[in-house]
């Protein structure tokens, strides 16, 4: 599976009466399908997937995979904290339609989630995967490491074919690339190291940042493909202040309100996250000024 690109993982709108809302889902994901990105992630961290049952879940994914082309790939976040879950989750997004699954690490009994849990986890996930499986390392919500050494065994099954790393850690990313074979992916979790992560070896990345403002995140992405690297370290320093805003700062409630701001009409963060408030919006919508991404 080619992971070269730019994706984007894509906000769940939920309704007034908050349930989730495939009309708006699919509404977005058109016009995120005229901007030029690889594909998107439905269900990840920024999907608020763990604020959600497998019944909603699934309706996500059937929504997701009517509006998103066959030529963008599809990828549904299926982790769960049990590895019965994880499969089972799986092999329903796969029937649904996904062309990969991104697994995020179990982290509730932190200290029992060693190297060889981990790959006794995902090794089981991936027997039993009807898709390819891409692992998903994020500490800073999670409060686990999928280190280098248990990534390195886990890129010898055949049906793990990459892994999404949201650490700032540019030293551990490229460890992973490095450590892994030549056909697995690399990808970037945050645009705060995008462009070094590039450079140390990683395919592309899950922004996003990439939701709000794509033909910026893909520029920066095909800049050092080509080598203009000046070029590229000047997207990187106009994306940052973005990026800490919807990353560290507001995060899921930012990223939904930058949208809202931008046209999309994603509605609300689910319960327990709260809306940004007005003055929140108002710096986003300084900040998105700089950027001509208006849709349509």
């Amino acid at each position: 599976m080619n992971l070269a690109g730019v994706f984007a993982p894509v906000p769940t709108p939920f309704d007034d009466q908050d349930r989730v809302d495939t009309r708006r889902l699919s509404a977005a994901l058109g016009k995120w399908n005229s901007r030029p990105l690889t594909g998107y992630v439905v269900l990840g961290s920024n999907g608020e997937a763990v604020l959600m049952d497998d019944l909603e879940a699934d309706r996500v994914v059937v929504a997701a995979r009517e509006a998103v082309p066959r030529d963008r790939l599809l990828i549904i976040g299926t982790g769960r904290e049990s590895t019965q879950a994880a499969i089972r989750a799986s092999k329903r997004a796969a029937e649904h339609g996904a062309d990969a699954v991104l697994v995020r690490t179990p982290g509730f009994f932190k200290s029992q989630m060693t190297t060889d849990a981990f790959v006794r986890h995902y090794q089981a996930v991936a027997d039993e995967s009807l898709v390819p499986v891409l692992l998903y390392n994020f500490t800073a919500l999670t409060g686990v490491n999928l280190l280098p050494a248990a990534v390195t065994r886990l890129a010898e099954h055949p049906n793990i074919v990459g892994m999404k790393e949201s650490g700032g850690d540019v030293a551990q990313i490229a460890e992973l690339v490095n450590g892994t074979p030549k056909g697995f992916g690399v990808l970037a979790g945050t645009t705060a190291t995008f462009y070094a992560a590039l450079c140390v070896g990683a395919v592309g990345g899950i922004l996003a940042l990439a939701c709000a403002v794509p033909e910026a995140c893909v520029r920066l992405f095909a800049a050092v493909r080509e080598g203009r690297h000046e070029e590229a370290r000047a997207l990187q320093r106009q994306l940052a202040p973005l990026a800490k805003l919807l990353g560290p700062t507001y995060g899921v409630p930012g990223l939904k309100a930058a949208l809202n701001v931008l046209g999309y009409d994603i509605g609300l963060p689910r319960p327990p996250l709260s809306p940004l408030p007005d003055a929140g919006v108002k710096i986003l919508r300084d900040a998105l000024a700089q950027f001509e991404e208006i849709p349509a």
